[in-house]
Order: structure tokens, then sequence, then C-alpha cells
């Protein structure tokens, strides 16, 4: 048995009526990979923010390697060798990566700042944890991905050994080689005799990674098991307190597709040539292939948010080519992006704000906007969604990663689109939350709306989709219809040239 690094004992937090966190009590061993696992809103987050004191605990303790501690302020708990490194990165923009890495800490002699001490440590960090084919010390914060802000925030965690680490979902935004680079990362940490608490959505991931699974359930800990002695039927059963046997929900009958609502014809953009597909009426087509096939690409060319060099498109019967993504949205189209954060929601503006910004239009009587009719529209879309918010005027940035992700579809069903083209429509959502996400999919198109979706995870491809349509390097190599595919017959076609190379040599 590994000694316990970290207990957490009774620990309870409420946020005025709403109590987050009730009596948690929970340990973390010392060379050991532990799994936080819940829905969101099960109290991950407000439990890593409380060891780190960025909240104030209303009761409960924190043992680190048997002593009572009590840190004052991150920093306090930062210098007793606790870390967490956050799902969203704090960048710099205008200073490097070097200087990111060790912001709080930078090499000094005399007040004289050390530049190429600070570079030459942070190339050798880099190298060391196998960065070095991904960052360059010397980059600035703002010309970083997604991706590589991730991995400087891994790296700022790491500048010293820690003692306990916490990841909070680390690889939303990380290629598969760059997951590996992680867990590699992770599995040396282990070794070193680290305590590594891990938090993901990603149950597959879980299992390649964790020794033990503690689950938190309505802010309350139901439980912590052995990874080994867990299977993914009971994992799930523990996070959401029911099965989830119908998951997908395709045990619900819809009607038979009708009129045919998107045809493409030999479509080409900068990222995509040649291609041509089509979507029915209350129709759920998915778009699969690997990281990179332009599928993301293909829809911003649909909507008009990358320019169109050949090809056309026809859009409930008439020619379309649209200017932008508000010419596709007065037409009928509605889109949710894969970076909802970015690029769908308005993070400082309410619940009722950010659901109605599709229909102001249609609220509006002269230049006037009736708020009233706002109001109760908004309540309406809330309520058939069952969006979980304390109120309608609640920041949406406080949402937890479902919610907001339902609240970008109340917007679109409320402008009640003939089209709805949903980018990862599940990305940094939880189980429990995907089913409802799904459960809505489903909803939508038996209600005759045409579902064009893209998906990285086959399962949720497979589960889903009447046809799948798969992409490789910018173009449709096969389509299948949902009774035969297979996740061996999706990659197949989403390696195709690979393959077809590999048979050639």
């Amino acid at each position: 048995m590994t000694p316990v690094a970290l207990r957490m004992s009774g620990v309870s937090k409420r946020f005025g009526p709403v109590r987050a966190l009730r009596d948690v009590t929970v340990e973390f061993r010392a060379g050991e990979i532990t799994a936080l696992m819940g829905e969101n809103g099960a109290g991950k987050s407000t439990l890593l923010k409380v060891l780190v004191a960025a909240l104030p605990v209303d009761s409960g303790s924190v043992e680190l390697d048997g002593s009572a501690v009590r840190f004052a302020d991150p920093t306090a708990s930062r210098a007793a060798g606790v870390r967490v490194v956050a799902q969203e990165p704090e960048i710099i923009p205008h200073v490097s990566v070097a200087e990111n890495i060790f912001v709080g800490a930078l090499p000094s002699r005399r007040r004289l700042f050390r530049r190429a001490e600070l570079v030459a440590r942070a190339g050798e960090l880099i190298v060391r944890h196998g960065f070095g084919q991904v960052l360059d010390p010397e980059t600035l914060g703002s010309k970083l991905t997604p991706a590589q802000r991730q991995l400087v925030e891994i790296l700022r965690a790491l500048t010293d050994q820690p003692r306990v680490i916490a990841f909070d979902e680390p690889t939303s935004s990380l290629s598969d080689t760059e997951v590996d680079l992680l867990f590699a990362l992770i599995r040396r940490l282990r070794e070193q005799g680290v305590a590594v608490i891990y938090v993901s959505h990603r149950i597959k991931e879980v299992f390649a990674l964790a020794d033990r699974v503690a689950v938190l359930r309505d802010g309350s800990h139901v439980g912590t098991r052995p990874a080994a002695e867990l299977s993914e039927a009971e994992l799930i059963r523990m996070m959401v307190g029911r099965d989830l046997a119908s998951l997908f929900h395709d045990e619900v009958p819809r009607p038979e597709p009708g009129e045919v609502v998107l045809e493409v014809h030999s479509l080409s953009s900068a990222d995509v040539r040649d291609v041509s597909f089509q979507v029915r009426a209350g129709e759920i087509v998915a778009l699969a292939g690997l990281v990179g096939a332009g599928r993301s690409e293909l829809v911003r060319a649909l909507v008009g948010a990358e320019p169109v060099t050949g090809g056309s498109i026809v859009f409930q019967g008439i020619g379309r080519r649209f200017g932008s993504p508000r010419d596709a949205v007065r037409a009928g189209i509605g889109l949710a992006p894969e970076e909802r954060k970015a690029e769908a929601l308005f993070l400082q503006r309410s619940v009722r704000e950010n659901t109605a910004a599709a229909i102001y239009d249609q609220l509006r009587r002269g230049r006037v906007i009736s708020r009233r009719r706002e109001r109760a529209t908004v309540a309406r879309f809330l309520e058939r969604l069952r969006v979980r918010t304390p109120g309608m005027e609640y920041p949406v940035s406080n949402l937890s990663g479902g919610n907001q992700q339902k609240v970008v579809l109340a917007r679109w069903l409320a402008r009640n689109p003939a089209l709805l083209i949903l980018d990862e429509p599940t990305r940094g959502v939880d189980v429990g939350a995907k089913s409802e996400i799904y459960a809505i999919i489903h909803e939508l198109a038996g209600a005759g709306i045409a579902i064009l979706m893209v998906s990285s995870e086959l399962p949720e491809v497979l589960g889903l989709a009447d046809r799948i349509i798969v992409m490789q390097n910018g173009r449709i190599t096969g389509e299948l219809p949902r009774a035969t595919a297979t996740e061996e017959a999706v990659l197949a076609l989403a390696m195709a040239d690979d393959l077809s190379t590999l048979l050639t040599q």
C-alpha cells in the first residue's frame, strides 16, 4: 500500500443556495494516478480550487503527507508542492514561452533579468519532458495554438518537483501524438512518487492511465475503486446514478427523412477538394475522419466562413454561395462551432442574452426589442432543453460545459433552422450531459430539422448518424449507411490514402 500524500476530509462548499461540495473525504496516494470523475457540476473543479486555496472552504481539512495544512492562497499551496494544471491556460500573449513557463520566478542577478539563462532553462525543461518538437522557448504567447498553450500550462507546473499535481481535462485540445507524450510524462511522475490527480470526461483515457478512480456525484464522494476492478458500465453508473443502456436514444423512432435540404456539388476551398453530398430533412449525417481531414473546414466553407473556390451549394432548392455566416443564418442555417467558448458564446453575458442572440431581429418592434417576448422565449427553450442554471440572468461562463452547449443549441432551436450544423457537439462534456445532448439531437431530427454533424468520437458517430460520410485530406473517401457501419469500416476509409500508399510500396 503506497502512502497517502494528500487527504481531504469533510470538505464542504456552498455558493448561496447551491451546495457544490458535501462533506467530501477523499485520498490521493503517492506514486499513483487517481482519476477524479463525475458529471459536469459534480464538484471536481470546485474541489481542486479548494485544494489550492483559490476558493475558501466552508468546512473540512487538508492533510499533506500526514500533516494538517491550511493554505492562505494559491502561492502558498504551490510553495508546498501542490499544483493544478488548469483546463483553460492563462497565457501572457506578448511574452515568450520561456517567460510564460517561469512567470513569477524569472532568473535574475542583482535585479538584472538574465534572458539567456531563462531561454536555456526553458529549452532544457521542454526537451526533458518530450515536447522539443512541439514548443520553441522563444515563441510569443500570442502565436501559440490551443495545444501549445496547454503544454505551456503543464510545463509551468513542473518547473520544480511537485508532490501532488492535478491535471484538469489536459487532453481536450491535444493531438493523439501530444496525448501520448503527456501520458508518458504522467507515468514518469508516478514513478517519481508524485501523487497524480487526473480529471477527464474521456473514459477510455481513464482506464488507460489510472490506478484508481474516485467519483463525485452531486458534490458528494460516491467512492474510490481500483481501475482494474471497474468496468465502463459500472463507472458510468457511479457517475450518474443510473444505467445508460440507451445512451444514444436510438430506441426512440423517428420519421423517414424528407426532402433534400442541402445539396453540395464538387465543392472546393483552400482545404477541401471536390466534395459532393446531400442532407435530407429529419436526417442526421455525420462527417467522420481523423484530425486534419478537412471536416471543420468543409462546414466553414458551407456557411461562408471560408471562401469557396469551386462547385455549388443548393439549400432548400436554391443555389447559394454565402458571403458570411450571417447570410447563412438568415437563410435558415444554424452552426454550433467546435470552439464554443471562443466562437459561439458571449462569456461575459447572461444565459438570456446568449440564448436570444440569434433571434433579436424577430423580437424587435421597430427599433425596440420586446423584453417580455425575449424572456418568455428564452424561458421556453431553456426548459425544453433542460438547461441547469440558477436563472436566465446567470453568467453563461459559470455554467458547466454541457449546459453551455445546451444554451448554444437553445439559441438555434429558437431560430428554427432548416439545417443545423454541429461541430463536435459533445466536446468537453460529461457522459450524463452527452446523453441529454443526444436526446436533443434526436428530437430536432424528429421535428424535421436536417442535422450535419462533425465528430471525432466513433461511438458517437455510429450511435447517432443515419449516414456517415468519411473524409481524408480534404476529400470524401466513402459513405456508409448506419446499418453496415463499423469502427473498422470508418477507420479504413479515414486512412484510405495511407493504406493505398502502403500497399503500393
